[in-house]
């Protein structure tokens, strides 16, 4: 479901922003899943809540304060540095490399940036077994962002400020609508990530954003093939 690349939307970009999590990589991989039954874990044993009780509770936290770990913090005044460590400690070797996104981004003019609401540990550990991570001139992550993730607009102006971004020039990759609305009104043209032969039943209910639709300019279930799209239009 890749949809038809506009050679003219792109023709103009110096800089390719990419989120992280089921964004670089397939949201089939289910790598995120083991990211979620840590945090889980984590509330449950902090607030000594029974595992469905405290997956209840992330689930409002993330839905109230945009992340489990910013709830957290603002409810429970937890170390972000103890929950980043122990969240992120997961098996990546569930990720496949994937050579043809790699080439795809390497041969993409100007630069590229991963911008996460994860720690950088877990960008580079991703992007690593991926094999891209070469590729990336930075990663902006949920600590340089001063702990206040996406989709809060502080967060995306700090983002643009450290690496003189200017919107028009620039295109965000994002599997959440919700993160693209910012990026789309600072002049970014938005494409959103979704999963393979997507449907809405594959998607749990929090993580779907419907009202956002307008901020989105392109869709693609295959980065790859929509990243090489773009590159041999600019060639032709």
């Amino acid at each position: 479901m890749t949809t038809n690349v506009d050679p003219a939307r792109f023709s103009h970009v110096t800089d390719w922003v990419f989120d992280l999590d089921n964004t670089l990589y397939p949201h089939h991989s289910n790598l995120f899943s083991q990211i979620d039954v840590k945090m889980t874990a984590y509330v449950s044993e902090l607030l000594q809540l029974p595992r469905e009780e405290a997956r209840k509770l992330q689930k409002e936290l993330y839905l109230e304060y945009g992340t489990t770990l910013n709830g957290l913090m603002e409810r429970h005044n937890i170390d972000p540095d103890d929950f980043l460590e122990k969240v992120h400690d997961i098996d990546y070797s569930w990720l496949v490399p994937d050579p043809v996104l790699g080439v795809a981004i390497r041969q993409l003019p100007g630069r590229k940036f991963i911008f996460t609401n994860g720690d950088r540990g877990h960008a580079e550990r991703t992007a690593r077994q991926l094999g891209i991570l070469d590729h990336f001139d930075d990663i902006f992550d949920i600590v340089a962002a001063g702990l206040t993730p996406k989709p809060a607009r502080q967060t995306y102006e700090k983002f643009a400020a450290l690496h003189a971004i200017t919107g028009p020039n620039t295109v965000m990759f994002e599997d959440l609508a919700r993160n693209l609305s910012v990026p789309k009104a600072l002049g970014m043209t938005t494409v959103l990530i979704v999963p393979r032969n997507f449907e809405p039943t594959f998607s749990e209910i929090w993580e779907r954003d419907p009202k956002f639709e307008d901020d989105v300019d392109f869709v693609t279930d295959d980065l790859a093939s929509f990243l090489t799209a773009i590159r041999q239009s600019q060639t032709a």
